[in-house]
């Protein structure tokens, strides 16, 4: 079986993140979306209301399952027995770093390989942290996420839309 990674914050997913999701899934026999449990940041979403969302917004694609993990990814790759691990480019700025993580990654688990998506040119601009930016200040996030997801967003800033 043909199995891939996508993993991410996901805090919230947006429309972007959605359409690496299904481009992938497409592509792979399995894709797991990895939601990540970084002990570091402090999510606006717990790590299962973010599992729970995903889970939602991709009810519609057959060969999918959404799973946390913390630590680290290639750990959840190894323990998942993915062969590939998917990342989103945006902007060519988002490549150094993305490059540096494929290494590294690749170093401490040489069976899995990266591959990289671009991002729909109508999603390049568009990154979860902007998204809860104008969120938070009850600007209109239906273009960024599915409505449910921006009830859940509004809904936490205390936002009555």
């Amino acid at each position: 079986m043909n199995r891939a990674i996508y993993p991410g914050s996901f805090d919230p997913v947006t429309f972007g993140h959605l359409d690496i999701i299904k481009r992938s899934a497409n592509l792979f026999d399995e894709l797991i979306v990895g939601v990540l449990n970084n002990t570091t940041k402090s999510p606006l979403f717990s790590v299962e209301e973010r599992v729970n969302m995903l889970k939602e917004a991709t009810a519609d694609i057959s060969n999918i399952k959404v799973a946390s993990f913390c630590g680290l990814l290639v750990d959840f790759v190894e323990e998942t027995k993915a062969s590939v691990v998917v990342r989103g480019l945006r902007a060519i700025t988002d490549f150094e770093y993305e490059l540096q993580l494929a290494q590294t990654n690749h170093i401490l688990c040489p069976s899995a390989d990266t591959m990289f998506l671009t991002a729909g040119l109508e999603y390049s601009y568009l990154s979860s942290t902007i998204v809860r930016e104008v969120a938070r200040f009850g600007g209109d996030i239906s273009k960024f996420v599915p409505d449910k997801i921006a009830k859940e967003m509004y809904a936490k800033y205390n936002i009555v839309k």
